[in-house]
């Protein structure tokens, strides 16, 4: 689809007044699809922008792919106008998108991943959680705190001390051998592959104080675009080692997740 230049007035720059998605194509059709539309619309509703028809969501990925596997990122802003915070009269809002091609990384659904706390502490906003806003400061700051190659996440903690998500991806846990992920009904967000999981049975929603989380069985971070990495070891924010976990041989929560993703079953 043409890409729109946005105007100075934008209201998702100047103020992050929209909303996005982040979507894994396969061989150019959209996957999870129902999913991402199912957040998106949410998301519309929640701040009171009109959502684009499926038509026109639809022209992102109508032309040929230019890999087998590609990123669309889809971003949707109220457009312009309206003076300060106050909205425009007529809302005109504003639908762009890129596609890029992608490769993911199976070095670390094979190997694990190291992954540590960080500092900041997600703030509570229930009208916000759940929904892919363009206001990101909290993980832009997060992703700050570390630099190291070999910290694959971040995990975030709320002000009341429970492990929220990680910066980029939802967490998942094992313990007395069922499968959890934290409620993102304060702060965070909803992922697509995570709404998909639990559709399908395999997680339940729970709290995970932070003081727990390196006592739990198994956990590993995931999203709809890269799969589901297992964590192998978890460091506190000042770096030192919290947790190690093995590289377990059967993983029931990777191979469903790759099973909706369309990724391979990995086994070590």
């Amino acid at each position: 689809m043409p890409m729109p230049q946005v105007p100075f007035d934008d209201r998702g720059l100047a103020y992050g007044d929209g909303l996005f998605e982040t979507v894994l194509l396969r061989d150019g059709q959209p996957v999870l699809w129902e999913y991402h539309h199912a957040r998106l619309a949410k998301g519309c509703q929640r701040l009171n922008i009109p959502l684009p028809s499926a038509w026109q969501l639809s022209q992102a990925w109508q032309s040929p792919p230019e890999a087998a596997l590609e990123v669309l990122k889809l971003i949707l802003t109220r457009g312009s106008g309206g003076r300060g915070y106050a909205l425009p009269d007529q809302v005109a809002p504003r639908l762009l998108a890129r596609r890029t091609p992608f490769t993911a990384n199976q070095s670390r659904w094979q190997h694990g991943v190291c992954v540590r706390l960080c500092h900041l502490r997600l703030g509570h906003q229930p009208l916000l959680a759940g929904i892919k806003h363009l206001n990101r400061l909290e993980n832009v700051l997060a992703r700050q705190e570390w630099h190291e190659p070999h910290v694959a996440e971040g995990l975030l903690v709320d002000q009341a001390g429970n492990v929220v998500e990680a910066t980029s991806m939802n967490l998942f846990w094992s313990s007395r051998g069922h499968l959890y992920t934290p409620r993102v009904d304060q702060c965070g967000v909803a992922g697509t592959l995570r709404a998909a999981l639990l559709d399908a049975g395999m997680i339940h929603e729970a709290p995970l104080a932070v003081d727990d989380l390196p006592s739990v069985e198994r956990l590993w971070v995931g999203n709809s675009v890269q799969g589901v990495w297992p964590v192998r070891e978890l460091r506190e924010a000042h770096g030192c080692e919290l947790a190690t976990w093995p590289r377990f041989a059967v993983d029931p929560l990777q191979t469903e997740a790759h099973r909706l993703l369309g990724y391979p079953s990995v086994f070590p």
